[in-house]
């Protein structure tokens, strides 16, 4: 009787360099078997820069691969289909004044971004109407209304994306996470729809 094998392909593999690819590195496998080590460690395919940076191991060839080799165990497959391969080789540490350019940049693009906005709505004048409004007197600055405004401004944006610097306030993604994590998603549903070779009408026979 052949021994079951359950195969969970990972989603995403990222390697620093081109190498051989063994099935521990690509998947997840449980079984009862006394030999689950030399199946984890069963070659699946050599990386070379011909494949470049992005590569797509499908789990049909996985598991036709493993059937061949080995006849005496039966595979099922559980979760993802496909695993994304990305060779991202390590990267020196980004130069201090390439981040204090990016950061000053961001920053004033940001401030520009803020002001023109007020300026759109006529900022100013609705908060020297609201001083009138509450105090009876007209005054061009009404810095007591401003300088709160412009403090909780800053505190608020903070406050949305969930971060200062490192640190997290709580366990809830910001929206520019959940962005983030949704761009990802289709990007990768996209690569693996285009970069698997059986999907290639080249292949079909």
């Amino acid at each position: 009787m052949a021994e079951l094998v359950y195969i969970r392909m990972r989603k995403r593999v990222v390697l620093e360099q081109w190498q051989e690819l063994k099935l521990k590195e690509i998947a997840y496998i449980s079984t009862h078997s006394d030999k689950k080590e030399l199946l984890e460690n069963t070659p699946i395919y050599r990386l070379s820069k011909k494949d470049k940076s992005i590569l797509v191991i499908d789990s049909f060839l996985i598991i036709d691969h493993l059937t061949k080799k080995y006849s005496n165990f039966e595979f099922q497959l559980l979760g993802p289909e496909q695993t994304l391969i990305q060779i991202e080789p390590h990267k020196k540490p980004t130069h201090p004044l390439i981040i204090t350019f990016v950061w000053l940049l961001l920053f004033v693009g940001s401030a520009m971004t803020i002001m023109n906005f007020h300026y759109d709505v006529s900022m100013q004048p609705v908060q020297q109407k609201l001083h009138f409004i509450l105090t009876g007197v007209e005054n061009e600055y009404p810095l007591w209304i401003q300088i709160p405004y412009s403090i909780g401004l800053g505190l608020g944006t903070v406050l949305f994306f969930n971060h200062w610097f490192k640190k997290r306030f709580n366990e809830e993604p910001s929206p520019l996470e959940v962005e983030i994590f949704n761009y990802q998603q289709d990007l990768q549903q996209y690569i693996n729809t285009m970069e698997n070779e059986l999907n290639d009408p080249r292949n079909s026979s």
